[in-house]
Parts: structure tokens; sequence; C-alpha cells
């Protein structure tokens, strides 16, 4: 019986997903080019839900996470949000603009345009790690290009999804937005959407992909990766210490841009091990404390410890960071570690680590970086530190990654006039800023045909007039 009462909720939650996506289509179809004013209210509506809710959206995140830190979530989540709608609102009057275009001299007198015309109703997949800033950066763009949006949030995000359910269903007719709560992801990702944008992992987009190829549906990807730290020998370690810890402890390092390995000189592990040292414990005396955030969920807990466990059994050395820090199996919480002398053939080099994990590897020659990060899968986030242009140039040069950060890790995502995305296995397309309204756009070019006539003359049937008027055009050089 109980399993009966299931299969029949879930066939509700998948035709009610099926009725909202019939509702938003209609609703394009009818008003396929909202105006300016109409997306301006769009956002205004969206930073309002935000802003009202403050205390209640960091709670939800808490609750989700099982303990989140406020701060982290106020700080790395909503304000990022309501700062990026506050900035597309400065310039979606310009982005919406036609873009006027040179015309070919066969056509002289005619005119081309290219208008960016809202694509229509698109699919919106959101994970857990960052659960407001996933769902509100690319609907900010998604908004600003005119569209309409189906959400679905992460199974370890029902708190925060249903709070924003309800939120945004009080100021947004759902033939505009709806958020999901729910509903699985096969019943989501197969709906004929006329864009599809993921962030998760790897294997969740493949599997998204393959659904989005049955409807020919564009995707967006997002998907993280082992993104490479490298500190140079002109940089000072302490302060590298500084910025990279703050950018891997964050959200216990469970962020698809954290640092994910640090190659560092060889003379200088041993004073980037003692920097650590003093700087962890200072900013996390007790991992316990709500200033650390707990892993999300006791099947990544169990992940997180085993990685550590192979690594040591393998040979690594762990250092922990925080005195006297014990793993905390009921609030999973996991104390942070360093892995030095880590092998190829230890889990925390093969696998994205999400946690609180830190493998550090040495190095004699820039080069030797520029292979192994080249030899591998090419990552979200690439972090340089130096104060020599020379080697930044090279580093970033010589190999590719979705976004860079110098000497700082993760802020790239955080620039609103830049975009941000993945390349290869991270990812693929980009939102933020002009390149997410691009993204979320059809492109559409607009030709007016010249008034006075010029092709007529090619038509057939051919003479050798025609040819000696083709001979011409080649010779002519604008």
């Amino acid at each position: 019986m109980a399993q009966t009462a299931q299969l029949r909720r879930l066939d509700v939650i998948e035709n009610e997903a099926q009725r909202i996506f019939a509702r938003q289509r209609e609703a394009y179809r009818r008003h396929p080019y909202p105006t300016l004013a109409e997306r301006l209210e769009s956002l205004n509506k969206v930073e309002r839900i935000l802003t009202e809710n403050t205390d209640a959206i960091a709670k939800a995140i808490h609750a989700d996470f099982g303990h989140r830190s406020t701060e982290e979530s106020l700080m790395l989540e909503l304000f990022t949000c309501v700062d990026a709608i506050r900035d597309v609102k400065k310039k979606v009057r310009k982005w919406i603009q036609p873009e006027r275009r040179h015309v070919s001299i066969l056509f002289a007198t005619g005119k081309n345009r290219v208008i960016p015309q809202p694509k229509g109703v698109v699919g919106l997949v959101s994970p857990w790690n960052y659960p407001l800033f996933l769902t509100i950066s690319p609907l900010t763009s998604i908004l600003a290009a005119g569209n309409r949006c189906m959400i679905k949030m992460a199974s370890n995000s029902q708190n925060l999804c249903r709070l924003l359910h309800e939120k945004f269903a009080e100021k947004l007719d759902e033939d505009l937005v709806a958020i999901l709560p729910g509903v699985r992801a096969q019943d989501f990702s197969s709906l004929p959407y006329d864009h599809i944008i993921f962030t998760g992992s790897a294997d969740a987009g493949r599997t998204v992909m393959r659904a989005a190829a049955e409807n020919l549906t564009p995707v967006t990807l997002e998907l993280g990766g082992k993104s490479p730290t490298i500190v140079c020998d002109d940089f000072d370690v302490k302060e590298a210490a500084s910025r990279i810890l703050y950018a891997k402890l964050v959200n216990a390092g469970q962020t698809c841009l954290a640092p994910d390995y640090l190659f560092i000189p060889e003379g200088k592990r041993d004073a980037f091990v003692a920097a650590a040292k003093e700087i962890v414990p200072r900013r996390y005396p007790d991992t316990n404390d709500p200033s650390f955030t707990s892993v999300i969920d006791e099947k990544s807990y169990r992940r997180l410890r085993a990685t550590l466990e192979d690594a040591e059994r393998k040979g690594a050395k762990l250092v922990p960071l925080v005195p006297g820090a014990q793993f905390n199996d009921v609030h999973r919480k996991i104390p942070p570690h360093l892995v030095l002398d880590p092998t190829e053939d230890m889990i925390i080099l093969q696998e994205e680590i999400f946690g609180p994990l830190f493998p550090v590897k040495t190095y004699r020659d820039l080069d030797e970086v520029i292979e192994y990060v080249n030899a591998r899968d090419r990552p979200l986030g690439f972090y340089v530190f130096t104060t020599d242009k020379q080697k930044e140039e090279k580093l970033i040069y010589s190999t590719i990654s979705g976004g860079v950060t110098v000497n700082h890790c993760l802020f790239h995502v955080a620039q609103h006039d830049m975009p941000f995305g993945g390349v290869g296995a991270s990812g693929m397309g980009h939102y933020h800023g002009h390149e997410g309204f691009l993204e979320f756009s059809k492109l559409r070019p607009v030709h007016t045909a010249p008034k006075l006539p010029g092709l007529e003359m090619f038509y057939p049937p051919y003479r050798p007039r025609q040819r000696r008027m083709i001979d011409l055009l080649l010779k002519f050089k604008r």
C-alpha cells in the first residue's frame, strides 16, 4: 500500500511538471518577446524575494546541510545573487537592442541586423553545494534574456526548495518561473525544453545531455573537476597559504571551484605546511564550531573518510591542521587535512575531492606542472600565484580551463561582467553577464533586401557577362 501511494505521488509530480511545461510553452507562444519593463519587473521580484527572506533562506540552507555557516550562506550565496541581479538590471537595456551588421558587397544598399530573442522555456537543474547561488545566478541570465524557466533543485536541498517554491509562487506566475519540489531528475530532464542548464557531477551531466539529445535541446553544463593551484617561487608562501586555504575550506571544501590540489616548489613545501598549521586553527579553532560547515550527507562523509584512509594506506603523510580535532560522525564534520606525498594510484588524485582534504605536490620546473595539468581533464578553475608577469602568462597560455584567478582562488566566478563556465570534462557553455544573456538567447539574423536591383544581374541563363562580373568581384578589395 505504501509503495502504491508513493508511485501515485510520483505520477502526480510528473504530471505537474508536464502541466507547468505546457503552460509555460503556451505563454511563450502568446508572448514570445517580453518588453524591457517586463524583464526588469521579473528581476526586481526575484531580488525582493531574496532580500525579504534573508534569515529564512539561511535557516533553510542550514537545515539542508545539517549545519551550514550562516555567514557563508549570506556572503557567498545571497549577496552574490543580489549583486548580480542589480548589475544585470543596469545593462539589459543595452543587451536587448538589435545589433547592426555589415552588408556583403553584392547587397550594399540592403540592411543587416541581429536580434537577440528569447529561446522559450528553459529547464534549470541546480546542485546542493551552493543551492541558492547556482539556482538564482543562471535564473538571472534566463530572465534577462526574456525566457520562462522551470527549476529542479537537488534532493539534498529540499528545505530551501520548498521555501523558494512558496516565495516565488507569491510573486511570480508559474507560467514564468516554477520551482518543482520532489520532481525526479529523469521526469524533469526528459521534457522538450528550448534550453537546459545543469550544474553537478560529470556522470549526471552525461545523463542530462543524453536526455536533451532526444529532443535536440541545447545544453549548458557546469561540471566541476580537479582545479589545480600553482604557487610560483617568487610568491610569498604564507600569503599564498592564507588565500588558498580560505578558498579550500569555505563550505568545508564542497565547492566545484575549490582548489583541488596544490603544486608548490620543492624547497617551499615545509613553509607552506607550517603556515597552514598556523592559519587554519586560528580560523577554525573548533571544527564543531558554527563557522565550519558539515559534509552534506552520510554517503559523502563516508566517501571522504575512505579517501583519506586510502591515501594514508598507500603511503601519503597526513597533516591534521586543527590540533585535537576529531571526526564528528553525528554532525558529519571532517577536520581539515593536508595530504603530502600523494601518488597517482590514490583516490585523492583521481577524483574530485569535494571536502576539506588538500593534496600537496612539489615541482622543480613549471614545465612539469604544465605537462601534468595538460595530461588530465580540463578543469573548471585554474589558480596561479605569482608576481612575475612572464610566469603568469606562461601558465595561462600553456593550459586551458574554465576560468582563472590570479593570486587568489574562486573569485573569477563572482565577477559579473565575465562569463562563467567549463570546458571539456568541466562543462560547456557560459552564463553570467552579457555571455549569459547570449547563452539563453537566439541570435536571430535579419537581412532586409536592397531596394536597388543587383543580384538580378546574376540570374540565369548564364552568359560570359556574368563570369566577367564575378571575376571583377573577386578582384575587388574593400
